[in-house]
């Protein structure tokens, strides 16, 4: 138990030590500063903007910045949409795979432009390389590089005073492009090769079985095909960027994609490491660096409870698991606990961590069943990715959705004493107000609608692999993931389907940008305001009792938006199994 404990401890330590420094990076790639890439990149930086003619100087109002993301996601959606339904007379395609129907294909573009990566599809099957590199791994870069943009776009409106403009999007898009993803995506790449993760353009290989497997019918199995392809590129990029779309269907727990601890390792802290860097960043950016340590203090301690609820219940499982002592849930000679649909290799504190890293940022990737959790270990993931993904969340959308919630949170507190709400020495008046609730609402609105429509269809309903409450869980976490931006599936739930398919990407597309638009809004309103002295009645939104605060308003709006749901299903099945 205390090797266990120590583990989840080093995981949270290094995650801390590494986001630091990497905050201060991104504050000074993104003010214009030089740093250590500056001589190597600086020359393609111009070059690209003496290419697409872009002004570094054009301030762009709030407006004109959402237009230009609207218009990039829009084309990169056409692109990708047609990509994907013709792949099958595309190039680099060794496995012969055929292009997709128009509604998973559908799906499928929305996923990888709003960040989402859901996948009602297994990535050697129904991707070719030509598509896994040029439509999706690309798209990781661009949905990554907009939700940084936007939170950077939203610093400026805080920081600015008495102007109407929030940056140059095409600007910020190059530089987080350039100095940031690649960079970073480069190293991760190179350190997982050198594990074992495949990086190659070579046809599916067929390799002997150790053991034959004999089948149901009496037929005996020998052989088995390996996927291969450029996994590794899109691996890494899938982690920093939180994306977490899989090159491989199994995901994480694949051992071509993930074969070693020290892979597992680096690839488990890259999803949490630039969210949880950006946090620093806020801090030094807009000039008071314990604003930027209070965020990240509510997320962390958020994240905290939910590792240790997720690891508690896990490891001490329920008596139905432990089937009268037949199993054996102890941590006596073994990992201990409930080890169903772990991954052995990498044993139960990494299969947890991972679950709650994946869970709390917008990445969908996962080195272990979630489907096998225990009930309530199931719903802290599922209520994790239900609070709006800003629990460090996706790069940059976990922090700007964060910093909704601040404004929600100073209202209320303004409330209470009677005094105009301000936040960072801006007054946060009703359009601001009314521009947090919706990026607060949004997600949950997106869950609890698509999947109250979904489960009151019988056809959806009776593809589901469980029954009751185990069966609405399923649903409502396919939801949740959609509405989270998230990704990860719970699975036992046919996705594939026409209904299913055009109701999930509408989903992805409003919780994707419905907060993304009423952020930008907020900053350029707040950017046109003058800056308000503190005095001695002035709220403090560096201190313990901000944070509290703050993560109080966190978990009641997740608690009065989701526990109905909640208890229909996880809650049920655990009174169920504890009965």
């Amino acid at each position: 138990m205390l090797n266990t404990i120590i583990q989840y401890t080093l995981y949270l330590v290094i995650l801390i030590l590494l986001a630091i420094p990497l905050g201060i990076y991104i504050g000074k790639v993104m003010d214009g500063e030089k740093v250590l890439l500056t001589k190597l990149v600086a020359p393609f930086e111009k070059l690209i903007y003496r290419i697409l003619h872009i002004d570094r100087e054009d301030d762009m109002s709030w407006k004109r910045y959402a237009a230009c993301i609207l218009w990039i996601s829009g084309v990169s959606f056409v692109v990708l949409f047609i990509m994907l339904m013709l792949q099958g007379f595309l190039p680099l395609n060794p496995a012969k795979v055929k292009g997709m129907s128009w509604h998973l294909a559908f799906n499928t573009a929305i996923s990888f432009i709003t960040n989402t990566n859901w996948q009602a599809y297994s990535g050697e099957t129904g991707a070719s390389y030509f598509t896994q590199m040029i439509g999706l791994t690309v798209q990781n870069f661009v949905s990554a590089a907009v939700g940084i943009a936007v939170l950077f776009a939203v610093i400026r409106g805080f920081i600015r005073t008495k102007k109407d403009k929030i940056g140059n999007f095409f600007v910020d898009f190059t530089r987080i492009i350039l100095y940031i993803l690649i960079p970073m995506s480069v190293i991760v790449s190179i350190f997982i090769v050198s594990q074992g993760v495949v990086q190659n353009f070579h046809t599916y290989e067929t390799v002997k079985l150790v053991e034959p497997i004999t089948l149901e019918d009496g037929t005996v199995v020998t052989e088995e095909m390996v996927p291969m392809g450029p996994a590794a590129s899109q691996i890494a990029i899938k982690q920093l960027g939180t994306n977490g779309g899989g090159f491989f269907g199994t995901n994480s727990a694949f051992p071509l994609e993930n074969p070693t601890a020290l892979s597992n390792l680096i690839e488990m802290l890259s999803i949490l490491l630039i969210p949880a860097a950006l946090c620093f960043t806020f801090g030094r950016n807009v000039k008071d660096a314990k604003q930027g340590r209070a965020i990240f203090a509510a997320m962390f301690t958020v994240l905290v409870i939910a590792l240790i609820s997720v690891a508690v219940s896990e490891q001490f499982g329920t008596k139905q698991l432990e089937n009268g002592g037949s199993v054996n849930l102890s941590a006596v000679s073994q990992a201990g606990g409930n080890m169903e649909g772990k991954e052995a290799r990498f044993g139960m504190a990494s299969s947890n961590t991972w679950s709650v890293f994946t869970t709390a940022a917008s990445n969908g990737s996962v080195n272990a069943m979630l489907d096998s959790y225990t009930p309530l270990g199931g719903m802290v993931l599922m209520l994790l990715m239900q609070l709006g993904e800003v629990i460090f969340g996706g790069v940059g959308c976990g922090l700007y959705g964060m910093l909704g919630f601040a404004i929600l949170t100073v209202f209320i507190a303004g409330l209470m004493v009677g005094r105009t709400p301000e936040y960072l020495g801006k007054k946060i008046e009703p359009f601001e107000m009314k521009m947090g609730v919706l990026a607060c609402l949004a997600t949950p609105v997106a869950i609890l609608i698509g999947s109250g429509i979904a489960a009151a269809i019988p056809s959806i309903v009776d593809s589901l692999n469980n029954t009751g409450a185990h069966g609405f869980s399923e649903l409502l976490y396919t939801y949740s993931s959609a509405g989270g931006n998230n990704g990860s599936a719970f699975a036992g739930f046919a996705a594939d389907k026409l209904f299913i398919n055009v109701s999930l990407g509408l989903c992805m597309l409003f919780a994707r940008f419905a907060p993304m638009l009423a952020m930008l809004a907020a900053a350029g309103s707040l950017a046109k305001k003058k800056k308000v002295a503190a005095t001695s009645g002035t709220l403090s939104t560096s201190n313990f009792m901000f944070v509290g605060l703050l993560i109080f308003v966190i978990l009641l709006i997740g608690a009065l938006s989701f526990f109905p749901a909640l208890a229909l299903g996880p809650i049920a099945e655990h009174l169920k199994m504890i009965g």
